[in-house]
């Protein structure tokens, strides 16, 4: 088998370092209309990043072959140096001059977990605040699924980067090209997000600005608020149930919209995931509503803060309109519960996944079966097909690994000598992507309690939980990188 192709790797890597410096120019464009401050931070940061761009793909490889390997390699190390270079506004604008809690920053918003170092928000211009949101925006469809759109690669090179970077089990094509099928989930991404912006600027009378990035923040299920107070600040019902229902469109499975797109609405309602990721939000909102009522004046009150909070953490967004730290246990259970959970395959959503959830409720129910009847054949099916053994064994090896960093980086973290309570969620909403935790680091609070070393840690995490755990796992694998393997 040929070595790994180092050349292609590097080449791919300056095409994405330059497409961050192009995405550069909007925040650096808010900053001329706004007279920010942070106006040559961005153009510093551009010139570098356009510079070692140029540099690293001067003369393309002449063998372009992907293979799995490079595959992996490349998307892990794409959201590295894209968090690195996108840190530098921050560090050179002094808004954030720690680089370690820049970088955790910049991680957070690219992989749209929504966890912060700054414990006032409000302190930042507008140029760095929509940088902030906008790696949501550009984290939260991939930009690997972008560089397909526009980068001539062949087709199996193509399914190589989108396997290694979209979430969920498997990855479908919704038309035989896998660059058409990219180039179709990036308009409906752009289209739903310019709806939602619409809608809360001419429905809700949020400005402009503002309706912008809490858009980018929904449509990458992100959670970077603007406010201290977040979403509470604009004590909304119509901004709460907006925002709280495009964050439940943008957790549900992308295909389900290419079907409602082609006139299929029969088949989009008939995705099993789907149906069931809807049924865990109405329970839990049902629950959480009857068990918070007595602190609300009114049952539809209880239902109105249920239901963003359900559609916040379920879709790992991470937006707050209340601090549910006070809530009861067992609303909070519940809360940490859907943390696990998280949204549809498909969707921009982090956390398990609906799908991985059933397939594995499905396979201990069909285990329970299979001990009290040995001789019948049991069948394990997911939307109507028989899941076969190599889906189910990376289904289970991914919750095996999901568990394994989750309780071994809660441990290591905890030599900071925080509460249990803190650690444990700070390390879920990090692999989950999900942003506030409980305790020390829930809504109304922040991670900047942590040390360099713990805040590299769960930064590592954050890109190990937006990559499906294994493209970050197999970057640090020594073997990878030996010929032959």
């Amino acid at each position: 088998m040929k070595s790994m192709n180092y050349k292609m790797v590097r080449y791919v890597l300056a095409k994405v370092l330059l497409l961050e410096a192009a995405l550069m120019s909007l925040p650096l464009l808010c900053a001329l209309i706004y007279k920010s401050e942070s106006t040559g931070a961005f153009l510093s940061t551009i010139f570098f990043t356009t510079f070692f761009a140029f540099v690293f793909s001067v003369r393309q490889p002449k063998d372009t072959m992907i293979q799995a390997k490079e595959g992996f390699v490349i998307v892990a190390a794409s959201w590295i140096i894209m968090s690195i270079f996108g840190c530098m506004p921050f560090v050179f604008s002094g808004a954030i001059p720690n680089p370690v809690n820049a970088f955790f920053e910049t991680v957070s918003g690219f992989t749209t977990t929504g966890a912060s170092i700054l414990s006032n928000v409000e302190a930042l211009d507008h140029a760095l605040l929509f940088w902030r949101s906008f790696t949501h925006w550009i984290g939260g469809m991939g930009v690997l699924v972008f560089i397909l759109a526009i980068l001539p690669l062949s087709k199996k090179n193509n399914m190589y980067l989108m396997r290694a970077e979209s979430p969920g089990p498997s990855v479908g094509k919704l038309v035989p090209s896998m660059k058409k099928t990219a180039t179709i989930l990036y308009a409906i991404y752009f289209v739903m997000t310019v709806i939602e912006i619409l809608v809360l600027y001419f429905f809700c009378d949020m400005p402009m600005f503002d309706s912008i990035l809490h858009s980018f923040g929904t449509a990458g299920t992100g959670g970077f608020g603007i406010k201290n107070s977040s979403i509470g600040y604009y004590d909304s019902a119509a901004v709460d149930y907006v925002i709280g229902t495009f964050m439940l469109l943008f957790g549900i499975n992308f295909n389900a919209f290419f079907f409602i797109m082609i006139g299929k609405i029969k088949d989009a309602f008939a995705i099993e995931e789907v149906r069931a990721y809807l049924g865990i939000v109405i329970v839990s909102v049902i629950l959480i509503a009857w068990n918070i009522l007595p602190q609300y004046s009114s049952f539809l009150e209880a239902v109105r803060y249920a239901y963003f909070q359900v559609a916040s953490i379920i879709t790992t967004t991470g937006y707050a309109t209340t601090d549910f730290d006070l809530w009861p246990s067992f609303s909070k259970t519940i809360i940490v519960l859907l943390m696990f959970c998280g949204a549809c395959a498909g969707s921009t959503g982090g956390g398990i996944k609906v799908s991985r959830i059933m397939i594995l409720v499905k396979y201990q129910l069909s285990e329970i079966k299979r001990m009290v009847n040995p001789r019948r054949v049991h069948v394990l099916k997911s939307e109507g097909k028989v899941v076969d053994s190599d889906v189910l064994s990376g289904v289970q090896g991914f919750f095996a690994a999901y568990m394994f960093i989750l309780l071994g980086c809660t441990l290591l973290i905890s030599l900071d000598g925080f509460d249990f309570t803190t650690n444990f969620t700070a390390v879920l909403s990090c692999i989950s992507n999900i942003g506030p935790g409980l305790g020390m680091v829930g809504p109304t609070c922040n991670f900047s309690i942590y040390s360099d070393l713990s805040t590299l840690l769960m930064s590592f995490v954050m890109l190990a939980g937006r990559l499906e755990l294994f493209p970050m796992l197999i970057l640090f694998n020594p073997a990878l990188y030996k010929k032959g393997n």
